[in-house]
């Protein structure tokens, strides 16, 4: 137990990587592994305030608007940017009729943030209200999220090669450079899990894959797409620089015992 209490992330990883690799040998991958594992951890490391504390931070909903526009805007931003250089290559024009109406984009977001089998309600809890702030602790932003991103690339590894999930091993860059915008959302948003989780649905519910059939014009979608993610990625570290080699703001490093109040919020 003492080793779980003074090594709890590296012990969290450990747990999740088991539980979800576990199903591998069966064609499948136990996507809330990773919440299942944080969940076991906090209870045992901090008991029942440790589980409030992430529970706190999933509906810590009071937080600028600004930031629920930039959850559900950049990734839609980020999948017309990569259509539009697409089509620019000779790809094919999308019609109309292939695109989801926004009331049901709107729909399908909210099922895939509740969704107790989907990505985002199973790894936001536990990546970002979990392990980010336990390593940004007593580390820079830059330095947590580089370990996120290693850990979190590796824990997906499974899905690239189950061909059920339709990805392929480049899509690594995409899981990579998504940890860093989610890594900037969270800590800009008072470390609000609420607003990473909706960026991670929104991301999650638009596959422009299917735009076409499978060929070049798919092919370089996917690698475009993984293009424009690290392309805003590397914008973010560039940019706002200062912000990941400084000291982590406080609302984002545990513990967490309350809401954000209003005047935090705005401020």
């Amino acid at each position: 137990m003492s080793f779980i209490r003074n090594h709890p992330v590296f012990t969290f990883f450990v747990l999740a990587y088991a539980l979800a690799w576990g199903a591998v040998p069966f064609g499948s991958f136990f996507a809330p592994g990773a919440l299942v594992a944080a969940l076991v951890v906090v209870f045992l490391t901090e008991g029942v305030a440790g589980l409030r504390s992430i529970g706190v931070r999933v509906i810590r909903w009071r937080v600028r608007w600004v930031w629920y526009v930039a959850a559900i805007a950049v990734p839609l931003l980020v999948h017309f940017v990569t259509i539009s250089i697409n089509q620019a290559l000779g790809a094919t024009a999308p019609s109309t009729g292939q695109f989801t109406p926004w009331y049901g984009l709107a729909l399908v977001i909210g099922m895939n943030m509740v969704d107790p089998f989907s990505g985002p309600l199973n790894e936001e809890p536990s990546f970002r209200g979990f392990a980010q702030p336990r390593l940004q602790a007593n580390r820079t932003p830059l330095a947590a999220t580089a370990i996120m991103a290693a850990a979190i690339t590796g824990w997906h590894v499974p899905l690239f090669f189950i061909s059920s999930f339709g990805l392929h091993p480049h899509e690594a860059l995409t899981t990579i450079a998504l940890t860093f915008w989610y890594a900037w959302l969270f800590n800009h948003a008072v470390g609000s899990v609420l607003i990473t989780l909706i960026a991670h649905a929104t991301e999650g519910s638009i596959n422009t894959s299917d735009l076409w059939s499978a060929g070049a014009d798919a092919s370089r979608e996917s690698w475009l797409y993984a293009a424009v993610w690290c392309a805003l990625a590397v914008g973010l570290l560039v940019f706002n620089r200062h912000f990941w080699t400084s000291p982590a703001p406080v609302d984002s490093i545990e513990p967490v015992r309350r809401p954000a109040t209003v005047t935090e919020a705005v401020s």
